[in-house]
C-alpha cells in the first residue's frame, strides 16, 4: 500500500534505537524525509547513515535532550515545520509511590507529559494551515492496565492522554490527527537489560526469561519493533485521517479486555 506520505516531513524523537528508531525507519521507507533525535550523538549517526543505506531517504540528527528547552529548540530548528510528529521519550524509573519526592514527579511530567504537549503547540498551526499534520504520541500500555510499579509512568502518560483526547477533537477537521500508540512488550534494548536483570537474580539465561515473557502473551512472543514503526507509519498516512484520539494497543494480546 502507497501511504501517500512520500515528499513529506517528520520529526521523531528519541529515535537513535528502540520503537522510535522503528517509526523512523518506517516513514524514511515511505520517502519521508526525517529528523531523529536523541542524547547520545555517536548512537544518534550510527543509526541515521544505517536508515540513509537502507532506505534512501533524507535523515537529519539533533542530538540533545528532547525533554529540555534546549533539547527542544534545537529539534525544532532543524525541522520547523514538520508534518509528522512522532513523541517519543524514556520512561520514568520504577518504584514505590513512598519513594517519590515532589522533584521525581515534576521530572515524570516533564518528560512524559509538559514535551510532548510543547512540541505539539510549536507545529499544530503550521500542520493546520498546510491542511495536514500527523501527531503519533508512544506512550505505554499502563495507560490502559496501569502496572503497579510504574507509577510515575502510569500519572504523567496517562495525563498526555487526557489532553490529547481533547485537542485531537479540536484539530481533526484540519486534517491534523493525534492518536497515541501503546506498547507491551517489545524486543528492544531496554527490555533485553530488564530480562538481563531478571536472569541475573534468578540464574538463568536472559533468552530463557524473554521467551517466557513471550509465552505470557496470547501472540506467543514478544513483539518486533519493526512492526510497532509500521504501524505508526499507517498513523502518519494519507489514508488515517479518519483516526482520531485513539489509544491504540499493540502488545500481542496481553491486555485481558474486551474493550482497549
Amino acid at each position: 500500500m502507497d501511504l501517500g506520505i512520500k515528499g513529506r516531513r517528520a520529526l521523531v524523537c528519541a529515535a537513535s534505537k528502540g520503537l522510535g528508531r522503528a517509526c523512523a525507519t518506517a516513514l524514511a521507507r515511505e520517502g519521508v524525509a526525517v529528523t531523529i533525535t536523541a542524547r547520545t550523538a555517536e548512537s544518534l549517526e550510527r543509526t541515521a547513515a544505517e536508515i540513509r543505506a537502507a532506505t534512501g531517504a533524507a535523515v537529519t540528527t539533533v542530538a540533545g535532550d528532547i525533554t529540555t528547552p534546549a533539547g527542544r529548540a534545537a529539534a525544532l530548528a532543524a525541522c520547523p515545520d514538520p508534518d509528522i510528529l512522532i513523541n517519543n521519550a524514556g520512561g520514568p524509573p520504577p518504584g514505590d509511590f513512598r519513594e517519590w519526592d515532589r522533584e521525581h514527579w515534576l521530572r515524570a511530567v516533564e518528560a512524559n507529559m509538559v514535551t510532548p504537549i510543547l512540541l505539539i503547540r510549536a507545529v499544530i498551526d503550521g500542520m493546520i494551515a498546510r491542511r495536514f499534520g500527523r501527531v503519533v504520541n508512544i506512550t505505554s500500555a499502563a495507560v490502559l492496565s496501569p502496572i503497579p510499579h510504574l507509577g510515575l509512568s502510569n500519572g504523567a502518560r496517562t495525563g498526555l492522554t487526557g489532553f490529547v483526547a481533547g485537542l485531537s477533537r479540536q484539530v481533526a477537521r484540519h486534517n491534523v490527527v493525534i492518536n497515541n500508540l501503546l506498547p507491551g512488550a517489545f524486543l528492544t534494548d531496554r527490555l533485553r537489560a530488564i530480562a538481563a536483570t531478571e536472569a541475573a537474580k534468578t540464574g538463568r539465561e536472559p533468552e530463557a526469561v524473554l521467551a517466557e515473557r513471550g509465552r505470557g502473551t496470547p501472540a506467543g512472543r514478544v513483539g518486533d519493533p519493526a512492526e510497532f514503526g509500521e504501524t505508526c507509519a499507517f498513523l502518519c498516512s494519507a489514508h488515517a485521517g479518519y483516526i482520531v484520539g485513539h489509544n491504540l494497543l499493540i502488545d500481542g494480546g496481553a491486555a485481558n479486555a474486551t474493550f482497549a
